[in-house]
């Protein structure tokens, strides 16, 4: 009866903050609707007392933790659910103390990241392919109106990029993090640049090779294991798309200066990445942050635009245009994990069941702060501080011819 009693005075207050589609069944066969006569959309199962404290202090973590350690069941789709999840969180809990938006100071070394980067990348191959587009692009897509295919909208993203660094035929560019490889493909194909891929993934690292001897592009393109730190040579431009989250807030003054130890005088480099929408860079409320370092991405750190203006500038790099992302970001991981959900079956059996939880709640979760502002992205082009412009567009048309 303790239990069930504190069950109750917490639904009763709920009640009152917002009416949720949402069921609570226990473990003796009674159930709780949130929301009367209206039919509930998720449904959360509490197999056993002790399981009812995740749920009386929902947070993001403890809800997250709950479910991936098949603590508690919960039926419905996984944007229902993390919606479910985010009001729950904000009506029970406040968005500061230890809920709040903690900043971690994490030490970044050459293994330390090596590790991070395989646990999250190097899942298999097959488990990517399933939910993302058909060129396994990993980042944020361009939906230039909105309706575009994932596929349509991975390219639209990648010719964007490259047209903003004004890549021309001949010119050398380097891709930090290349994932796959499909940015260096394009880059190769279309625009006529010979290219260097870097990654840390092992699983990225040969699939990406493979796909370049398809292509018939070893003689323009080459795909290396190899950590940023390590990259020697000049690159008349340098894209990294969705890697400087696994550098460290710490490290951040010394990624930018090697990205302008490597690029020409009269070079353009583009960073592309997520960043905290907390001018502290502390992590997404609610304990969003802590669930994604415990299951997701282990040492990833997210600066505030600001920070990454500053340590620009003060690495020896001029920011010339910033673009902010956050909407574009919020549909691409809104499709992702419709797919996987469309994949469900497919998905389990080239993953574990907790593999599974995690990814399931973590892709439909990344949508969810997208849209709440929790976190954002941008791309920055830069170019070497201090230089004469002559050689710099007077307006942003040239990118959209």
């Amino acid at each position: 009866m303790f239990w069930e009693n504190k069950l109750d005075n917490w639904v009763n207050h709920m009640r009152h903050k917002a009416a949720l589609p949402l069921r609570v069944e226990l473990w003796n066969g009674r159930h709780v609707d949130f929301c009367k006569p209206h039919p509930p959309q998720v449904t959360i199962k509490i197999p056993e007392p002790s399981a009812l404290a995740y749920l009386l202090s929902p947070s993001l973590s403890n809800l997250g933790t709950a479910y991936v350690e098949g603590k508690i069941e919960i039926d419905g789709r996984a944007r229902q659910i993390i919606d479910i999840g985010g009001a729950l969180a904000s009506h029970t809990l406040k968005p500061v103390g230890k809920f709040g938006r903690v900043v971690r100071s994490i030490r970044h070394t050459k293994k330390n990241d090596a590790e991070a980067i395989r646990y999250h990348y190097d899942v298999s191959n097959e488990f990517y392919r399933l939910w993302l587009d058909e060129n396994m692009v990993y980042s944020c897509a361009y939906f230039e109106s909105g309706d575009e295919t994932l596929a349509a909208a991975q390219l639209k993203k990648i010719d964007h990029i490259l047209t903003k660094i004004r890549l021309y035929p001949g010119q050398t560019l380097l891709d930090i993090g290349c994932g796959w490889g499909a940015l260096v493909l394009r880059a190769a194909q279309r625009f006529g640049a010979r290219c260097i891929g870097i990654t840390l993934s092992e699983n990225q690292y040969a699939l990406a090779v493979e796909r370049v001897k398809q292509a018939g592009l070893e003689d323009r393109v080459e795909i290396r294991l190899e950590d940023y730190r390590d990259t020697q040579g000049k690159f008349d431009r340098i894209t990294s798309v969705g890697m400087f989250e696994h550098v460290g807030l710490n490290n951040l003054p010394v990624y930018f200066k090697k990205m302008r130890t490597l690029l020409s005088d009269d070079g353009l480099a583009m960073n592309h990445g997520i960043t905290s929408t907390d001018i502290a860079g502390g992590e997404t409320p609610y304990g969003g942050g802590e669930f994604i370092e415990k299951y997701v991405f282990p040492h990833g750190e997210l600066p505030h635009i600001s920070l990454v203006l500053r340590t620009m500038q003060e690495s020896g790099l001029e920011a010339i245009d910033v673009e902010n992302w956050r909407k574009h970001y919020a549909k691409t991981c809104e499709i992702w994990a419709d797919n996987f959900e469309s994949h469900a079956d497919a998905v389990r059996r080239v993953v574990d069941d907790k593999h599974f939880r995690i990814w399931r709640v973590y892709l439909a979760g990344c949508s969810y702060a997208f849209a709440q502002d929790w976190v954002s992205i941008y791309q920055v082009l830069c170019t070497k501080a201090g230089k004469v412009p002559t050689t710099l567009p007077w307006s942003r048309r040239y990118m959209y011819d």
